[in-house]
């Protein structure tokens, strides 16, 4: 390991508010990953490239000839930079064409106000600063969040920090500013939560008389501005997130009211609204801008656990409002989570029992994907370190990750004085506070590669552990950095809380069992949470937080991680867009790491590669021990196989890292189709009792957006198919259908078994050229279904197709269709789809048996249980099946954390 930084006495900042004099001058730095007198960026190879983005229609969205970049940097890593992070008008002569240019823009940026603000001993130790950071970036082994490289170096005074937590009062002129702050926060690239548990509820009283709107009404309104404004001024959406306390009179009607818009949705869509479209069925119903999560505290858990009752209260006078049976508010939350998977889980006691600043205030509310959680009106930079950058054949490289820490949360730290804010309470709060997110990306690859299955003791021991070494070994830097800046403003008076949950993480670390994590490790982990406590007693702490797991998902593509945040792997293969058109089926390269691990011969690995090629599984893979395939297991289940990691396998995973992250982690556990309401219920109990401190349920299927083609996806069947024909004599039903004046008849021929295996098309006007279309359109149908294609799979692929002629038909249950192939297709699965299928398809929406006013009867007193939701049997789980169109290229995104992120153009709508 590197030697320890050395410190020499300096005089302390004026313009920091200390809380003791600063005992040493400045920081040293000694080089690891540079050396004296040589560029970082001169080490390296670099190319000349072509960065080009094409929509799903194949149109050019984005392009720019002669991008400078390293060679070893992906294609897709130079595409999101060039597109996403270089400023100036495309094709000016100011516009950035440079990978080295940006790093050399935002490094150097860095390391002059590093030098402004008196942070180093020398200018040797600055510039060794400098180099250093220079090198982990173009390395690819960390990473600043988006705003940092939209803004730093372009704006004189630029908004740096990814998360911002918003406070609004009950009043118009603050409803009103809470507006106009997240405009600000939205155009620098950035996005805010905010809880308007403080809001009067709709049916209390205004002074000058009349009923308050309630928080549902201004979060309407909030919703509508967010969908407009894109943030980075032309780069990503709006990203925020909105929550409500349970005791809240209105927290009923917060539940359900994105549930209610998604069902909006699902009939728009049946009555010939296309899901994606920019005036389409989603862009058309409320809160689709906004992620929103309920607060439940230990009490109202702890009312679950034992059947009782939960008082809401009103809030002018806080006066008994409704009185819930406990159980039926959570069985509300997980049937809503099932529709639409919010609202999401925050954990009120949990969080701030790990809360530093207490007396500063509560911790009410976080970030758009919640994992930076804090105080109202503050704000935190991310950061983020790729585990697998500091991997080789012979292990983890512990030096060099401790030195990637202690670079990372010196830059993080002097960001923040230099950085501009939305408003003069969020400056105060950041300043007095300085609250920072280091985190990692790539933990599923990194899992892996070392041969351990996610869901294992070993995976969960090694997660748990560099967890614990990155926090220690930051807030031993903030220690560090205290001694030659001073503690935070607000550290004196948070002096006890601070030093006990520094003692709490502390303790966490010594009670480990880190189960085939090597001892090196183990230690410097235990004993930098030793000195950290014991510098922070002596010294303070610069930084009130240090760390947080982010989705990093637009960086984690600049990063080209494997995975992102704390995920593991999504599937085992992927595929590569190609610039003439198609893909191209890739293996992920984590798995011959494991493979080589493990101790598989070069030969057999590649056998083993091929064959997963194929089939995207290790299932059933010739060579592939039983006692490893644990460790090929993937976030979504193959189409052929069997085999994934289980919700409660992602909820072990965070549990084990969380007591070792300042914030909280960022992270949707995703559940099968067939998962029904209770089981959502039992993994909201099971996640508190983990000690989590929020977490979001998102079930597969239940958003009602066309699927994705799977016709090439992993686990193809790739054996000769065979024909099963109809038997001479058959079943046959004949529908007659009219179209915008078209008329025709559909004749569907069956099996002996009763399903579908033939259709004939005819139409009024023989001859043609309808006619004929429709005549090829049945008989390619039947080859299909001979073939063994799933009626539900053609269902799903061709209904809402659009081309004239459309308009109304003579068929209620479908008056209007798009054209004749979308009318043809959903009549089959209306007609010869199960409701299962049909609601999986988005021909319906599920219906619950219970009533929506089932609830409202119980105010006053304890209700019936409800009745149980439908739960439908369900398929493999689709990482893309239902998520939304991307902004801006158009192709289908992908789960990411809380958020979403686009693979084709690396567009993201979080906030990091």
């Amino acid at each position: 390991m590197s030697e320890p930084m050395r410190f020499v006495r300096r005089t302390p900042n004026d313009a920091v508010e200390n809380s003791e004099p600063p005992a040493d001058k400045g920081l040293r730095f000694d080089r690891v990953f540079s050396a004296p007198g040589q560029d970082p960026l001169g080490e390296i190879a670099w190319d000349s490239r072509t960065c080009a983005i094409h929509n799903d229609k194949g149109d050019v969205i984005f392009e720019q000839h002669g991008v400078e970049a390293p060679t070893f940097w992906s294609d897709m890593a130079v595409n999101v930079v060039a597109s996403r992070y270089f400023r100036g008008k495309p094709g000016s002569s100011e516009r950035e064409s440079s990978v080295r240019n940006l790093l050399l823009r935002v490094v150097q940026t860095i390391g002059l106000w590093g030098r402004d603000q008196e942070y180093f001993a020398s200018e040797d130790d600055a510039q060794a600063f400098q180099d250093e950071l220079l090198a982990l970036l173009v390395h690819q082994k960390a990473s600043f969040n988006s705003p940092v490289w939209f803004n730093v170096g372009i704006d004189e005074t630029p908004q740096c920090s990814a998360c911002f937590i918003l406070s609004v009062d009950d009043t118009m002129e603050s409803i009103l500013q809470w507006y106009s702050e997240e405009g600000m926060i939205f155009k620098g690239g950035s996005g805010s939560g905010v809880n308007l548990s403080r809001l009067r509820s709709s049916r209390e009283p205004l002074s000058g008389g009349g009923t308050a709107s309630g928080p549902i009404s201004f979060m309407k309104a909030a919703d509508a501005s967010a969908g407009v404004i894109k943030s980075g001024g032309k780069t990503r959406r709006a990203a925020k997130m909105v929550i409500l306390n349970m005791d809240h009179p209105d927290v009923l009607e917060f539940i359900r009211c994105k549930a209610q818009e998604e069902k909006k949705a699902h009939a728009l869509i049946r009555a010939g609204f296309d899901p994606v479209s920019p005036a389409g069925a989603y862009a058309t119903v409320a809160f689709q801008n906004s992620n929103h999560s309920v607060r439940l505290s230990d009490e109202f858990m702890e009312a679950d656990q034992a059947d009782a009752s939960w008082q809401t209260r009103f809030i002018l006078n806080r006066e008994p409002a409704d009185t819930y049976r406990s159980r039926d508010l959570l069985r509300e939350i997980a049937k809503a989570a099932h529709v639409c998977g919010d609202p999401g889980i925050q954990f009120h006691t949990t969080t701030n029992l790990w809360h530093t600043c207490p007396h500063s205030g509560p911790i009410r509310a976080s970030n758009p994907c919640s994992e930076y959680v804090h105080i109202d009106d503050s704000a935190c930079n991310l950061a983020s370190l790729r585990l697998t950058g500091f991997f080789d054949d012979q292990g983890f490289k512990l030096d060099e990750f401790c030195h990637a820490v202690d670079v990372l949360i010196t830059a993080q730290e002097i960001l923040v004085d230099k950085a501009s804010y939305p408003s003069l309470r969020i400056t105060q709060n950041s300043k007095s506070m300085r609250a920072l997110g280091l985190g990692f990306a790539d933990l599923g690859a990194m899992l892996m590669a070392l041969g351990l299955p996610y869901d294992s003791d070993e995976g969960r021991a090694w997660a748990s552990t560099v967890s614990a070494l990155m926090t220690g070994r930051a807030y031993l830097q903030s220690a560090k950095l205290a001694r030659v800046k001073g503690a935070f403003a607000e550290f004196e008076k948070n002096r006890e809380p601070m030093l006990h949950v520094i003692a709490m993480h502390r303790d966490r670390t010594r009670a480990g069992n880190p189960t085939g994590v090597p001892g090196d490790l183990v230690r410097e982990a235990t004993d930098t949470w030793e000195e950290a406590l014991e510098l922070g007693r002596d010294s303070g702490f610069r930084n009130c937080q240090v760390t947080v797991i982010a989705p990093t998902g637009t960086v984690g593509f600049m990063m080209d991680c494997d995975t992102t945040g704390v995920e593991p792997e999504v599937a085992l293969v992927r595929y590569k867009s190609l610039s003439g058109g198609g893909r191209l089926r890739l293996v992920n390269r984590t798995v011959a790491h494991a493979l080589h691990r493990l101790g598989y011969a070069a030969e057999s690995a590649k056998d083993i590669i091929r064959e997963i090629e194929q089939t995207g599984t290790a299932e059933g893979v010739n060579g592939v021990l039983p006692e490893h395939l644990p460790v090929f297991d993937c976030a979504f289940r193959p189409l052929k196989g069997k085999r994934c990691i289980s919700p409660e396998g992602h909820l072990r995973m965070m549990a084990a890292i969380q007591p070792f992250i300042s914030g909280a982690i960022s992270k949707t556990v995703n559940l099968p189709k067939e998962t029904t309401v209770e089981q959502i219920e039992e993994n909201i109990r099971y996640a508190w009792k983990l000690g989590l401190k929020a977490v979001t349920f998102y079930r597969d299927g239940s958003k009602a957006v066309q699927p994705l083609d799977l016709g090439d996806a992993p686990g193809q069947d790739r054996h000769e198919p065979v024909r099963r024909r109809l038997p001479t004599d058959c079943k046959t039903v004949r529908h007659k259908f009219e179209v915008a004046g078209q008329k025709g008849y559909i004749h569907t021929g069956f099996y002996e078994d009763g399903q579908v295996g033939e259709i004939f098309i005819r139409m009024s006007k023989e001859g043609s050229t309808i006619s004929g279309l429709m005549d090829t359109i049945a008989t390619l149908t039947s080859i299909a279904l001979q073939y063994g294609v799933p009626l539900e799979a053609l269902v799903n692929k061709f209904s809402h197709v659009r081309f004239e002629p459309s308009g109304f038909t003579s068929n209620p249950e479908v008056p209007i269709a798009k054209s004749l192939t979308d009318y043809i297709f959903r009549y089959l699965g209306h007609r010869f789809l199960t409701k299962e299928q049909q609601i999986a398809a988005g021909l319906v929406v599920e219906e619950h048996s219970a009533s929506s006013h089932d609830l409202d009867k119980t105010r006053g007193a304890h209700s019936e249980p409800l009745g149980k939701t439908t739960s439908v049997n369900g398929h493999t789980f689709h990482p893309q099946s239902d998520a939304p169109a991307c902004q801006e290229c158009g192709a289908i995104m992908m789960r990411n954390g809380s958020c979403y992120k686009c693979l084709n153009c690396g567009a993201t709508n979080g906030c990091s």
